[in-house]
């Protein structure tokens, strides 16, 4: 599933931070949910991608690893006030949908990876 911000302009990967104390696969795994309402299972690692935005008056350097999760249940449930919309594509779509490159090339990773099984 990918989420959208920025009024729907911008779609992307399930994403956020790690709580102190939190596993970089436990915190994908509460992120995903928080966002989408749906629940997963992580079944590894993808990459780690990292970029710059601003925040405020500066700029923030963030480091992001990504996972591949197994659909476990729940549905589609954007989360109010942090994301617009939430949506499943498959990955074709999604590919075609994501806003971010260093997000489409972990999506065609996933690709690579699922159709090799």
């Amino acid at each position: 599933a990918l989420i959208a911000t920025d009024r729907g302009e911008r779609w992307g990967l399930p994403k956020g931070h790690v709580n102190r104390g939190e596993t970089a696969e436990a915190a994908a795994v509460r992120e995903v949910a928080e966002e989408t309402g749906l629940f997963g299972v992580v079944e590894r690692h993808l990459a780690t991608i990292e970029y710059w935005f601003r925040s405020g008056s500066g700029r923030v350097h963030k480091y992001v690893d990504l996972f591949l999760l197994r659909y476990e249940h729940g549905e589609i449930r954007p989360q109010a006030g942090e994301v617009d919309d939430a949506r499943w594509f498959t990955l074709d779509e999604a590919l075609q949908r994501v806003s971010f490159e260093r997000e489409r090339d972990v999506l065609l990773l996933a690709r690579q990876i699922l159709c090799s099984v």
